[in-house]
């Protein structure tokens, strides 16, 4: 039993020492080396690394999908205002001639057909024309589209009717564009929605730049391996894998650089944009942003804006040709420029139509009919496209006022003015071609003189026309706003309204002394104007005195009535700059910019009554919403009689006095009025006048204040005869108001005669105001008043 005792305790020690060494052997309990410590270590870190990077790409990708979100739901263009001049209005008996209304037509892009079956199309027959007019939304409601006879009389609408015969009483062609406000980055364009793009251009934007762009995810993984083997094989960069999503993005959102960076975030945003906008809203995001050329400083983007800019026609009126012109552009706008290589475009343009017809976009008859188009390209500027800045300098300043400068150059405003593109367009016709002749005739300096013209309606102060330089699409200094210079015998008509507003001191027939004066002037200095001849002619009428613009007699005038009322007769008839008051001013001794000259001649042109200058009419929302109009104003400045006598003055001045120069370019029966202007030493050249209908200022110097070495008869005036004749205008006929009447006197004494007199006129007085002597003047027939009456009796 002890035996057995001790065994099994034996057996059990041994169980135990039998069981440790088999515990320290178990996998739990065993210590790793140090090559497995360091695998475990890099496993965990790289797991972690790659958990970050997801995480980060994961926040960058949205912030990506943020970014694209962000400017394509929102607001992703500035688009530009668009600036409209006025409509062409047509009714019977408008003095319109057919040379002026096929340069309209062409301005608006209209079509020369056998028929004009469509918009904007023409046809003439001697002088009868058929239009097809385009439907157009003015400020005042739509105009429909129109289909028109028109017949002329020489350079008069005899005729106009409809469809069917029926006589019209009044068509508005549309409104020519005339510019844009863009914003200071110089990019504008014409947005189009998907369905204005018209489908041959759709197929021909995808034949060239993206056959699989309804397939692919915005990435087509093919093209860029097809373009890699290409510039592989070619040794160079010929041909590119970017899908037109991907132009997008990089247009839209990057920057120029070519970095690798650069093309995966092209890659990854272009991806984000196909999975969450439709095909059909990035094509059309697509050609509104495509730059497809550079007016000057003003970038050309879209198709839309594009179509204008090469053809003056809407996108939606492009043939086949056109369309595939433009496609062309896409690859190198300057390369292919159709007006500076117009053989290279051509073979781009042939070449788009031939992917065309491969791509099954266009038929084989088609290709051949299109590929025998000429380009068709319009000349630079006939869009009307920033066509005339010193224009829109002043609408812009004019819509400063009332808008902020993003809203102007950012929202679609449509803004309506009253610029007359006839009317624009030869009056810088006329300024430029004047100049040179006036330097060539007077062997002064080429290229150095410089002008300016303002022409505004007479009626309304409506501004149809700012030339602001020789050089008319110079957006450089504008003189016809910013050329404040000395107006010379311009004011004199201001002074002599003075006195004609005072009937019982002054009428025409009364006498002023043209003598010489001298004055003294603070600080001791002395004042001794002279007349032009350096002559003086003693005793004249006011009608002589400002007929002939004697210095001594105005100043001899004025200094009567008195600077402080010549003062404050300016400020009176519009003009708001201030005015020194020093007997200076009675020759001219301030400067103003020639469209203030234009405020002036307005108001005598208008009988009195002031409308301040004005080029705008209306300001439209985008979708045609009224913001703001900008009405006629009217207010009477100076009693109309006073006013009548003084226009039948300066008629007077035209007819027999310095503007009778006029009779070169005008005929007599016209009667128009107007006055002419020279400074000191001929620096400035000056001329005012008016017909029946407009108020046309003109100014010619040189930018150096140096001497022009013209008076206002030997420049400015043959400028503005040689615009108005081009205005084919009408006789200034005064209508006299009922303060006025109508009587012969003799020219020389100024006194009661009969209209038989040799030297007997009939003139304008106030009433209450006519001389009541009668003069002793010879008739025709060599008797007396007196025998002539006896006669008559016996």
């Amino acid at each position: 039993m002890v035996r057995a005792s001790k065994g099994s305790k034996t057996a059990r020690t041994a169980g135990r020492q039998t069981s440790r060494p088999a515990s320290k052997r178990s996998p739990a309990k065993r210590k790793n080396g140090p090559g497995e410590r360091v695998g475990y270590r890099w496993s965990t870190r790289l797991l972690a690394l790659a958990f970050l990077f997801v995480l980060v790409l994961g926040v960058y990708l949205l912030y990506l999908d943020n970014l694209v979100r962000m400017k394509f739901d929102g607001k992703r263009w500035a688009v530009p205002a668009r600036v409209y001049g006025r409509p062409l209005e047509l009714y019977a008996g408008a003095s319109i001639s057919p040379e002026q209304l096929v340069a309209e037509l062409d301005r608006l892009g209209y079509r020369k057909v056998r028929h004009p079956d469509a918009q904007a199309t023409w046809s003439r027959n001697n002088s009868r024309f058929l239009i097809r007019t385009r439907p157009f939304q003015f400020w005042d409601g739509t105009e429909p589209e129109h289909y028109l006879d028109l017949r002329f009389e020489g350079d008069r609408l005899a005729r106009l009717s409809g469809t069917g015969g029926a006589p019209l009483a009044l068509v508005r062609l549309d409104a020519p564009e005339v510019g844009s406000l863009y914003p200071a980055h110089n990019e504008d364009r014409v947005l189009l929605s998907r369905e204005q793009l018209p489908e041959s251009l759709v197929k021909g934007v995808l034949a060239v730049e993206d056959r699989s762009f309804y397939s692919h995810h915005g990435v087509d993984p093919k093209a860029i391996l097809r373009a890699v083997w290409a510039n592989l094989r070619a040794g160079g960069v010929v041909q590119g894998g970017s899908t037109l999503t991907q132009q997008l993005i990089k247009n839209l959102y990057l920057s120029r650089k070519r970095t690798l960076w650069r093309k995966v975030n092209e890659a990854a945003m272009a991806l984000l944009l196909d999975a969450r906008y439709g095909k059909d809203e990035i094509l059309t995001a697509y050609a509104n942003e495509i730059y497809l050329g550079q007016d000057g400083n003003r970038a050309i983007h879209g198709f839309g804006l594009a179509s204008r800019f090469y053809f003056n026609r809407p996108l939606e009126e492009l043939d086949l040709p056109r369309l595939a012109l433009l496609v062309g552009l896409i690859r190198g706008p300057s390369l292919y420029d159709p007006r500076r290589h117009p053989e290279r475009a051509q073979q781009r343009r042939d070449l788009v139509l031939q992917l065309m017809q491969q791509e099954g976009a266009i038929s084989e008859q088609q290709l051949q009919q299109a590929v025998k188009a000429p380009l068709g390209v319009g000349k630079p500027g006939s869009g009307g496209e920033a066509r005339y800045p010193t224009l829109l300098a002043l609408v812009w300043r004019q819509l400063q006022s009332d808008y902020r400068e993003e809203d102007l150059t950012s929202e679609g405003l449509r803004i309506f003015t009253t610029l007359d593109p006839w009317i624009q367009e030869q009056s810088e016709k006329a300024l430029s071609s004047r100049l040179a002749l006036l330097e060539k005739r007077n062997r002064l300096p080429s290229g150095k003189l410089e002008g300016a013209v303002v022409v505004v309606a007479a009626g309304s102060g409506e501004v149809l026309a700012v030339v602001g330089g020789r050089d008319p699409g110079y957006a450089g200094f504008n003189r016809a706003l910013d050329a404040v210079r000395p107006i010379g015998s311009l004011i004199k008509p201001v002074v002599y309204l003075g006195a004609l507003m005072q009937p019982r001191r002054y009428t025409l027939t009364s006498r002023i002394e043209d003598k010489p004066v001298t004055m003294r002037l603070a600080g001791g200095k002395r004042w001794t104007p002279q007349n032009y001849d350096h002559k003086s002619h003693g005793s004249v009428t006011l009608l002589q005195s400002l007929s002939h613009s004697y210095n001594l007699a105005t100043v001899n005038l004025g200094m009567e009535l008195g600077v402080a009322r010549v003062a404050g007769l300016l400020e009176d008839i519009g003009i708001t700059r201030q005015v020194e008051q020093v007997p200076a001013l009675l020759l001219g001794a301030l400067s103003l910019s020639p469209l203030e000259v234009a405020q002036i001649y307005q108001t005598f042109a208008a009988g009195g009554f002031h409308s301040p200058l004005r080029a705008i009419r209306e300001v439209q929302s985008k979708g045609g919403s009224v913001l703001q109009r900008y009405p006629l104003t009217v207010r009477q400045a100076v009693d109309q009689g006073p006013v009548y006598l003084l226009n039948r003055n300066l008629q007077e001045v035209v007819s027999s006095g310095t503007a009778r120069g006029l009779s070169a370019f005008l005929p007599a029966y016209l009667n128009l009025a107007g006055k002419t202007g020279t400074t000191d030493e001929l620096r400035d050249s000056w001329f005012a006048g008016f017909d029946n209908d407009r108020v046309a200022v003109v100014w010619i110097g040189r930018d150096d204040n140096s001497p022009a070495g013209l008076s206002g008869a030997q420049g400015a005036m043959q400028v503005w005869g040689d615009l108005m004749r081009r205005f084919n205008p009408d006789p200034l006929n005064l209508p006299a108001p009922t303060s006025v009447e109508q009587i012969w006197v003799d020219a020389e004494s100024g006194l009661l005669a009969d209209e038989h007199c040799t030297n007997a006129v009939l003139l304008p007085y106030l009433r209450g105001s006519a001389p009541v002597t009668r003069s002793s003047c010879i008739n025709e027939t060599g008797q007396g008043i007196g025998n002539f009456f006896r006669g008559l009796f016996e």
